[in-house]
């Protein structure tokens, strides 16, 4: 696989996704670890028996250690008999638990969606179904029912190679050979994002047919570009002169539900969706083309549709990579591209009503060696008039984080004329600075990150919490005392909490939640908790849910029987007291999967999540694997010649009652 080839399969996509394009000389957070923890001070007393020491990492051993100190009652809150980790054709959920399929890609959506024939699909018959790999998951309710609501969910990208028969993988390495116009369209159409209407009734969960919030978002749904960007020349094309106007939204990964009941779905990779043989630009656009990693030419849209060419509309890529907002509640609103929140790779937008009122909301840039933001708005959030909510997202101050190796952190304001974000330094307006966020977090001396992926705010604790998913880039000369992985492929846990409780304040202190990976393993270096069983440990922590009562739920990407011996899942994890650490399998993706979402209704009695590309192959598996023809399993249907079908699934209790309790 070269660089600018598509990636085949979703751990080798995410690999590709993210080249490392930051070449910035600030400090990575495997810096900050070793300035922070004396290696000395670590393996003091842990290494006194060797044969300890070869099986179990003395970090874990220290985790161990502090455990006992502590004293208290280690047994973990989390009440549900653990699933067995592995890998199989099928899914599986905690014992007491049903895990029922809400929908998944082709069923109807909005009325007049024909039955899904994968034999037969079109782009108007896709426009009107669910769409393909779902990912984010937000449930707002209706007249505060938590039985009843509206469910959003993101559909990030298409697999080509599971959707169409007789396709196989399309990409640069297979010159698009097998790509047609009306697949392309079809590949468009599944994009985006889906409102739909569920309601519980008898314990079960399913779909409100032909309700009048259903909505399909596409890569062609029109648009408005909004706040300090919008209008900007950066953000002209010959489509639409006025930069304020685009179709579509890209990739949308994670995301949030804000309190006044609106969708924020966050644009990730939207680099891969541009092509060019003449993107060799010079200049601060070829600077900041280079850093973003576009074009990079992962589909052939392009040749068909004059706006993903670069050649012919280089400003489009920079319409993209934006958090939208979305007005679920109503199917005609325009979503608006919030461009006050900074252009990255944005992973999700976890958020929380600070004490003051401000609307404060926690940014991953999912890229290697990148960066962690936090936007702080101007105005304050009116709880009792939903309207004066419309527009709070265009004012406010983007920051960037800086971990210092005390243990300590400060957040960086990216403001124009401020240090070093001066026009003498290609920063001429705020407009710049916000479509070229990584080259200002660059400028300002940011934080190096293993690829952040989903935070989120601990409402009880006022903590928040950072998914950074692993950096198999990460050199030798890097490798820390408290993280002793020059190649870390299972990632860790980031527990920030804000000086004097304030979101909005400029300093926060950090440690380090948890040390992924297998901590039977010595070289690995993993710190579960002692407690924690050989079923509940797991790598590449990337989406998070916290619940009513303040726990912690993490949902993985990259597991595998080739890489873990596991596939991906949702795992409960402690983060107070005695049992701090401690990890617990819920959940159990089938083959190929990655787990995404999760998402808990309000009254914790349902947790929603999303199974994304069931059926891929692994990276070693024979050729003709992970196809449409030869699938690695054909969840959820199981018949014969339909494809596996990414899906959301209702998780609930029998009979019921809260989840894990």
């Amino acid at each position: 696989m070269t660089e600018s080839s598509r990636p085949p399969l979703s751990v080798q996509f995410e690999e590709s996704e993210d080249q490392g394009s930051n070449s910035s000389l600030n400090p990575t957070l495997g810096d900050v670890i070793a300035a922070r923890y004396d290696r000395r001070d670590l393996m003091k007393g842990l290494l006194g028996c060797a044969a300890i020491a070869a099986t179990v990492s003395p970090v874990a051993l220290m985790v161990a250690q502090e455990a006992r100190a502590q004293g208290g009652n280690t047994t973990p809150s989390f009440a549900f008999k653990e699933v067995a980790a592995g890998s199989d054709e099928k899914h599986y959920v905690a014992e007491g638990y049903d895990a029922d399929i809400l929908i998944r890609w082709g069923d109807a959506v909005l009325p007049g969606a024909p039955a899904f024939d994968p034999a037969n699909q079109s782009a108007t018959a896709q426009a009107l179904q669910f769409g393909y790999n779902n990912d984010f998951l937000g449930f707002a309710s209706i007249n505060g029912a938590p039985g009843h609501g509206l469910l959003v969910v993101n559909h990030e990208y298409t697999n080509e190679e599971l959707m169409f028969p007789k396709l196989g993988r399309q990409d640069q390495k297979a010159r698009f050979a097998g790509m047609t116009k009306e697949l392309a369209a079809i590949e468009m159409m599944a994009h985006g994002g889906s409102v739909i209407e569920v309601k519980r009734e008898n314990g079960k969960w399913g779909i409100v047919p032909n309700s009048r919030y259903a909505r399909r978002i596409t890569a062609e749904t029109p648009m408005e570009i909004t706040g300090p960007a919008a209008g900007h020349t950066l953000m002209r094309t010959n489509a639409d002169p006025t930069g304020t106007k685009v179709l579509g939204m890209l990739n949308n990964c994670a995301g949030a539900m804000t309190p006044w009941g609106t969708w924020l779905t966050c644009e990730e990779n939207f680099n891969g969706y541009f092509w060019s043989k003449k993107a060799g630009e010079e200049g601060p656009q070829g600077k900041a083309l280079k850093r973003y990693g576009a074009p990079g030419e992962w589909y052939n849209w392009g040749q068909y549709v004059d706006r993903f060419d670069y050649a012919k509309e280089p400003n489009e890529v920079n319409r993209f990579g934006w958090v939208v907002e979305i007005d679920p509640f109503d199917p005609n609103s325009v979503p608006k591209k919030r461009t006050a929140m900074g252009r990255f790779k944005h992973e999700g937008a976890g958020n929380i009503v600070n004490r003051d009122g401000r609307f404060v909301a926690y940014q991953g840039d999912d890229e290697r060696f990148d960066y962690v933001y936090k936007f702080v708005t101007d105005g304050r959030v009116d709880t009792a008039n939903r309207a004066a909510n419309a527009d709070l997202l265009d004012k406010g101050t983007l920051y960037v984080a800086r971990y210092n190796g005390d243990g300590t952190g400060e957040w960086l304001p990216l403001v124009q004329g401020q240090g070093k974000l001066t026009a003498e330094n290609g920063f001429p307006d705020q407009a710049t600075v916000l479509v070229h966020a990584r080259l200002a977090g660059d400028a300002v001396g940011a934080t190096k990150m293993d690829r952040p992926e989903d935070i989120d705010v601990n409402p009880k604790t006022n903590k928040v919490y950072l998914m950074l998913t692993n950096n198999s880039r990460r050199k030798a000369d890097q490798v820390d005392a408290a993280n002793p992985r020059a190649d870390n492929k299972f990632g860790h846990i980031i527990e920030m909490i804000p000086e004097n409780g304030d979101h909005a304040a400029l300093k926060f202190t950090w440690n380090i939640l948890v040390r992924c990976g297998d901590p039977a393993i010595a070289a690995v270096g993993a710190t579960f908790h002692p407690n924690t069983t050989r079923d509940g440990w797991f790598g590449m922590p990337d989406n998070c849910a916290v619940d009513n009562a303040g726990r912690l739920w993490v949902s993985t990407d990259g597991n595998s029987p080739g890489a873990t011996g596991r596939a991906d899942g949702v795992w409960a994890m402690e983060t107070e007291g005695a049992a701090r650490g401690t990890s617990k399998l819920f959940f159990r993706c089938p083959n190929g999967a990655e787990l995404c979402g999760p998402y808990f209704t309000p009254d914790d009695e349902t947790l929603f999540v999303a199974v994304q590309h069931p059926g891929e192959a692994e990276d070693d598996a024979p050729p003709g694997s992970g196809t449409f023809e030869n699938p690695a399993t054909r969840w959820p249907d199981f018949k014969d010649g339909m494809p596996p079908r990414p899906s959301v699934l209702a998780i609930t209790r029998r009979g019921g009652g809260k989840i894990g309790v």
